[in-house]
């Protein structure tokens, strides 16, 4: 039997929520589940090649400090392990974002595009 798919729905820009979302993403594609992660709105800034943008990303200095893995570590990690990465297209323009600023290889696609990936599976709304 095929794992069960996991959607992880990132909707909000902080470090916190992003590194927890990059956190579960990894857990699960480590245990072979096949995992899309969906940034939308302020979440899309941890897509972003560079995400100093994300509210609270001074945190990074303090995760790395207490030897956990870091989100740069965990996006490192999440296109090591498969994970397929979407930003909304209309949560990138909510946010003011260009596309041309995101990580290589995360795609831009609707929700539709989301739930079909996820259908039948565990979405998890951080």
């Amino acid at each position: 039997m095929a794992a069960e798919p996991l959607g992880v729905l990132l909707i909000t820009g902080t470090h916190e929520r992003a590194h927890y979302a990059f956190v579960m993403a990894t857990g699960a594609a480590a245990l072979g589940r096949p995992v899309t992660l969906f940034a939308t709105n302020e979440g899309c800034r941890a897509l972003l090649a560079d995400p100093a943008s994300l509210a609270g990303a001074e945190r990074e200095a303090e995760v790395r400090a207490r030897g956990v893995a870091t989100l740069g570590e965990l996006r490192g990690y999440a296109v090591e392990f498969g994970v397929r990465l979407i930003a909304c297209e209309a949560g990138l323009r909510m946010a003011g974002l260009d596309p041309a600023g995101l990580l290589p290889g995360v795609e831009v696609a609707g929700i539709a595009t989301f739930l079909e990936t996820v259908a039948g599976g565990q979405i998890v709304s951080l």
